[in-house]
């Protein structure tokens, strides 16, 4: 991220189906299948650039929501003043 005449600027790294299967190691048959449209949102974590059928996904949208999908469901783990921590 970066400012450009006062305006913040964010770095966008579009990626093509088989080169973010290759990032986050699924099959792009499973990100097509079953991740597009159910976890992965078509104008928040890919574009169809231009109206057309090609798909690029927004790396830093999906590597963000990964990491909070991650702590949101980590078990909450008993610490002894009765407070609880993610585990």
């Amino acid at each position: 991220m970066h400012h450009e005449s006062g305006v913040i600027v964010v770095k966008k790294t579009y990626l093509t189906t088989e080169q973010l299967a290759e990032r986050i190691h699924y099959c792009p048959r499973t990100i097509r299948t079953r991740l597009k449209d159910s976890v992965l949102l078509e104008g928040v974590h890919y574009i169809r650039p231009f109206g057309g059928r090609k798909l690029l996904f927004i790396w830093e949208v999906i590597e963000q929501d990964m990491s909070s999908f991650s702590m949101d469901n980590a078990p909450l783990v008993p610490m002894a003043n009765g407070a609880f921590a993610r585990g």
